[in-house]
């Protein structure tokens, strides 16, 4: 019951941030499926105990939930180029002329 009771807790805290953040950025809108982000960081933060839990602030939540949110909505981003658009990508990142 325990468990329940502390799941119930991650969803209640968790949830309310992942809609705001989702509401206020149209790249998480379109990259993401908000119920599926937030189960994944319920589980993502059930491994830090309750009390470690209700430690860390509500901004510092936001930061984090905030940070995981955009490494999820970019990690596929460059899988979705094309291959003129890879090689734009390669020779930034490398520090080449683009051509």
């Amino acid at each position: 019951m325990q468990e329940y009771s502390y799941n119930h807790e991650l969803v209640n805290r968790i949830s309310p941030i992942v809609e705001n953040l989702f509401k206020g950025n149209s790249l998480y809108q379109v990259k993401l499926n908000q119920q599926e982000m937030s189960q994944m960081l319920v589980e993502l933060f059930r491994q830090f105990s309750s009390e470690k839990m209700r430690e860390i602030k509500d901004d510092d939540l936001t930061d984090r939930i905030d940070s995981i949110l955009i490494l999820e909505a970019v990690s596929g981003t460059l899988n979705d180029l094309t291959a003129e658009q890879i090689a734009i990508f390669d020779a930034v990142v490398e520090g080449r002329p683009i051509r």
